[in-house]
This record gives structure tokens, C-alpha cells and sequence, in this order.
């Protein structure tokens, strides 16, 4: 939050408005996730203007931002609308952002598949998921390869839970290749869901590792 709040005063100097929301859009998502902003948010919002305008460039950090920020937050239906806004909206092949929200949108319909929320819909948005990671990871291992090991590992559970010799190397494939990405919050992700899936198929030895 310092080096962001250091932005934010430099955009003041420079009276860069749209740079400044931007940052601040940035900024909630990480107060949000620090301490749902109880002691590290500040006085200034961003202002997004009408996000049904087309014209509105702030359109797009606003919904990646705010999907990214309810994933964490375990919001999965708001974290859906946001996601599916971000990837109707602004879908592009090849564009980094594009491929996060729509790994996060596939984590996401897999969480609300194991809670028997519209199965066959969520299923759909995974199948999707794991397809866009595919390609992003063979275009990029080091970004990627960790998302969608993750999002394999995941549906493999859901849908063969009792093969942890198949599903298990792909959550240990995961969290290797978040650690040496240095994504610490998906290498910390795929840990937890590992372990979940360990309880599940009664491995506590390998759960508590």
C-alpha cells in the first residue's frame, strides 16, 4: 500500500485523473483483501463514471478488479457477474488480464459446482477456463502453468474424486510452479485446495504436509 499510495500522490501532482482512479481502483482491491478496509482504506474513491457507457475506460480495471476482489473474498455470485462482465466486455486472446479473470470466473463456477449452484452452466464456464489456460500456459509457463494445472486438479476432483494418483501430482505440479513464479497467493490457493481435496478423499497424512 505505501508504493501505491506513493503513485497516488504523484498522480495528484500531475493531476492525471484517469491514471489516479485507476490506481484507486487498485487500491480498494488490496485494502479489501488486507482487512476488508477496516484500517488500511482511505478517504478517496475512485469514480468509475457510468459503467454502461462503452466510451468509459475505466469500464474494464473496474470489473477485473472487482471479480478478482470477490473471488478472495469467497463472494462467488458477485465474483461471477464481474468475472462474466470482464470477459463479455473485454475479452481479448493473447491479453494477460483477459486470461486471469477468466482463470479466476473458472475457480469461481468450480466453487459453486460443489455447492450444486446451476451445475450445468458452471461446468461450462470451467470447460472454457481450462481450455483459455491451455493456450495461455503453452504461450506463457511462467504467467500460466500454475493456473491451469489448478483448474485441472480441480475438476479432475470433481469428477473422479476418489483417483487422488491422477488428481495429486497436478495440485503438486500447481504449487511448484506458483513458488518458483513467485505467486505466493496461488501457490497459497493451491495448497489449500489440495489439502481440502486430501480430507475429501480421507489422506490426512498428505493433507497436513
Amino acid at each position: 500500500l505505501k508504493r501505491i499510495d506513493y503513485y497516488l500522490h504523484l498522480m495528484e501532482t500531475y493531476r492525471s485523473e484517469a491514471t489516479k482512479n485507476n490506481v484507486l481502483i487498485i487500491r480498494e482491491t488490496v485494502s479489501s483483501l488486507i482487512d476488508n478496509g477496516q484500517a488500511t482504506s482511505i478517504e478517496a474513491s475512485a469514480c468509475v463514471g457510468d459503467l454502461n457507457d462503452p466510451k468509459n475506460k475505466l469500464r474494464e480495471a473496474f470489473f477485473y478488479y472487482s471479480a478478482i476482489r470477490c473471488f478472495w473474498l469467497g463472494h462467488n455470485g458477485r465474483c461471477r457477474y464481474y468475472g462474466k462482465k470482464c470477459i463479455d466486455l473485454f475479452w481479448q486472446g493473447g491479453q494477460v488480464t483477459s486470461y486471469v479473470a477468466q482463470f479466476y470466473l473458472g475457480m469461481n463456477s468450480m466453487s459453486l459446482t460443489r455447492k450444486k449452484s446451476e451445475v450445468q452452466l458452471n461446468k461450462e464456464v470451467v470447460r472454457v477456463a481450462i481450455a483459455a489456460m491451455k493456450d495461455a500456459a503453452d504461450n506463457s509457463d511462467w504467467n500460466f502453468s500454475n493456473k491451469f494445472r489448478l483448474l485441472q486438479a480441480e475438476h479432475l476432483s470433481l469428477n473422479n474424486r476418489h483417483c487422488p494418483v491422477t488428481v495429486l501430482p497436478l495440485y503438486d505440479e500447481s504449487i511448484e510452479s506458483a513458488r518458483k513464479s513467485g505467486f505466493i497467493h496461488e501457490q497459497g490457493l493451491a495448497c489449500e485446495k489440495a489439502g481440502l481435496y486430501c480430507k475429501d478423499v480421507l489422506n490426512m497424512e498428505k493433507a497436513l504436509e
